[in-house]
Parts: structure tokens; C-alpha cells; sequence
């Protein structure tokens, strides 16, 4: 390099803050030296503090990392280049019959789930979806063994835009938009015979007493 560029201090930090610019990773003072043309490293050295000087209140600042130089973002503006990307989560296949027929049935438990379903349900996918907010815990059944029941969330109406339950879609929307196969037999045997179920299962229930009572006798 001319005698005139190492005698011009403007040049040299015009030169190196170029060069740092330009570069996909830092750069020490040889590196930087051998790239300006085998300049002096006591120049680049003191090219760089004088740089730093210069960028401490701008918007990137020069910065020294294990002898290796190069430009960051200064770190009080950091939070304008971060960017916050809402992550879009599908949910599995069996994730969407639980929920749905937690919504079309709710307060259910777990062995009516997969009693639906037909093939069980592990914790893994309610848990997803109490993650997500869209089902909850709602006590126990009173019945022998008292399981676990579960309902909707108001964030699952939010999430859904209904106003409540009764703006979910019915059984033909359903069909049409092919969302019940291979469950849609389940949900109308569900939704249509819940209640003769019920009045069945305790009628099954007063006969096994009277079973054990008359056993008993």
C-alpha cells in the first residue's frame, strides 16, 4: 500500500469498515491488514478503536470477539429486529375426534372417548389439547370409580368464533364438509341414544343388585 494511504487515517477506517462490511464472518488485525494490502497492524489497531469510538452511539456497534472484529446491532435495539411469528399448530387426527366429541358431548370421560372412538385415547392427546386451552377438567362422574371428566373451554368458542355450543355445526354440515368419517356413525349413535344408554345402564345396574341381594338371601 502507498505511503499516502498509511498516512490517511480517514481512508484506513473507510477501508476497514468496508472490508468488516463486507466479510460473512469476523476478522482479526492480520486478516484485516493483509486484506487493506499488508498495512501496518498498529494502524488497523488503532483504525479499529477509532471506528468503535464512531459506531458506539449508532445503530450497530464494532465489537471485539476472542481478537476477531465485527458488526452487531446495538444491544438496546435488538427487540426491533425480532421478529414474533405465531406458530401454526395442526392438530393430529386423533387430537380432532377427541375434541370434537368432547364438544358435541360433553362432560365425557375418557372410556366414552374412546368408547366413540373405538380404540383408546392416550393421555398424550388430551393433554395437547388442554395445552391449548380448548378442553379442561371438569370433576368426576358420580359412578363407580368416579373418572375423570372433561368439557370445552370458553377459548375453544373464541378460538372457533361460536357464541356457544349451540353454534356448532350440525351433523349434516359435518358430513358434507367430511369431517365425521370414520366417526360420524359414532356421533349420531352418541348425540341420538345417550339418553336410552343411560336409562339402560341403570336399569342393568338395579338388576345386578337385585341379583346380589337375592344371592345374599
Amino acid at each position: 500500500m502507498s505511503e499516502d494511504t498509511q498516512s490517511a487515517p480517514d481512508d484506513i477506517e473507510r477501508g476497514i469498515e468496508a472490508t468488516l462490511f463486507a466479510s460473512e464472518e469476523p476478522l482479526g488485525v492480520d486478516a484485516i491488514a493483509a486484506h487493506l494490502g499488508g498495512l501496518e497492524k498498529g494502524l488497523v489497531r488503532d483504525a479499529l478503536i477509532a471506528l468503535q469510538s464512531v459506531y458506539a452511539a449508532r445503530g450497530v456497534h464494532l465489537v471485539e470477539r476472542g481478537k476477531r472484529w465485527h458488526f452487531e446491532t446495538a444491544p438496546d435495539l435488538a427487540h426491533l429486529l425480532r421478529r414474533e411469528k405465531e406458530q401454526v399448530r395442526r392438530l393430529s387426527r386423533a387430537a380432532t375426534e377427541v375434541l370434537a366429541i368432547v364438544a358435541y358431548h360433553e362432560p365425557v370421560s375418557r372410556a366414552e372417548i374412546e368408547s366413540i372412538r373405538g380404540v383408546q385415547t392416550s393421555a398424550g392427546t388430551l393433554d395437547v389439547l388442554m395445552e391449548a386451552g380448548w378442553i379442561k377438567l371438569a370433576g368426576r362422574r358420580e359412578v363407580p370409580g368416579r373418572p375423570v371428566i372433561y368439557t370445552t373451554t370458553p377459548e375453544f368458542l373464541d378460538h372457533f368464533g361460536l357464541t356457544s355450543r349451540r353454534d356448532l355445526p350440525g351433523m349434516d354440515e359435518l358430513r358434507a364438509a367430511g369431517l365425521l368419517d370414520p366417526v360420524d356413525e359414532a356421533f349420531e349413535d352418541l348425540i341420538g341414544n345417550s339418553d336410552c344408554e343411560a336409562a339402560s345402564e341403570g336399569t342393568d345396574n338395579t338388576s345386578e343388585m337385585t341379583d346380589d341381594a337375592d344371592a345374599t338371601g
